[in-house]
């Protein structure tokens, strides 16, 4: 083949190009929208388990947190405690921004346990010191609202995700009077009366997070189950 010919060939289908072609087969993958796409998903979600986790890949733990399928999420944990899946990465403003994208994108209710255990996880890590926590990560009323949404009154203060819902929120309320920064103040005194709502049995939810953020989904109802299962 002549060089001419060969050079026609390589730039139609460029490294690029090839790329972006993976790109989108993944994203179909990673979608769960067929069986096939659930089981490849599977499949993906343990080989980044036995991969390790490390500060060059968690983002792509992150992505897969965006998945709605519970068996894919299973796979991604394997056998460790969901709340300690990302705590071998330190606290970092990327992971908290992603993690609260994840609490605002979700309904309550619309999303598998274990996945909001792993977000509370790293929420629950990065604010075990409010302050240093804060200076990672600037928490917005909207954030704690997005966090609040998901405590679910009916469970009670001993189911593990509330508990732990309802400590970081303690922890963020401990920053109010700390600081001359309204928007600590605000965020904090915010913090504070959604655990005071929370364990008010007269009060409503609906009464200091707004409905919007409080319509419920449910996750069983999305998901397409895989045909197998390799173990």
């Amino acid at each position: 083949m002549d060089l001419e010919k060969e050079k026609q060939i390589e730039d139609a289908w460029s490294k690029e190009s090839i790329m972006d072609v993976e790109i989108n087969i993944i994203e179909r993958m990673i979608g769960c929208r067929t069986v096939e796409a659930v089981e490849a998903a599977i499949s993906y979600a343990q080989f980044l388990r036995l991969s390790g986790l490390d500060n060059d890949n968690y983002p792509l733990f992150l992505r897969l947190l965006e998945v709605e399928n519970h068996w894919v999420i299973d796979s991604l944990i394997g056998d460790k405690d969901p709340f300690l899946l990302l705590s071998s990465i330190h606290p970092n403003n990327y992971l908290l921004l992603n993690a609260y994208k994840l609490l605002t994108n979700w309904h309550p209710g619309g999303i598998y346990p274990k996945t909001l255990a792993i977000i509370l996880g790293v929420l629950q890590a990065a604010f075990s010191s409010p302050k240093d926590g804060y200076r990672i990560y600037n928490v917005s009323i909207n954030d704690v609202n997005n966090l609040g949404k998901h405590l679910n009154k009916e469970l009670g203060q001993d189911d593990p995700n509330n508990r732990c819902i309802l400590d970081i929120l303690d922890r963020l309320g401990a920053l109010a009077g700390t600081t001359e920064n309204e928007s600590i103040e605000q965020m904090a005194r915010q913090a504070n009366s959604i655990r005071t709502f929370f364990f008010d049995m007269r009060k409503k939810m609906e009464d200091i997070i707004p409905q919007v953020l409080l319509v419920k989904s449910d996750y069983i109802a999305k998901e397409i189950a895989p045909e197998k299962v390799f173990a």
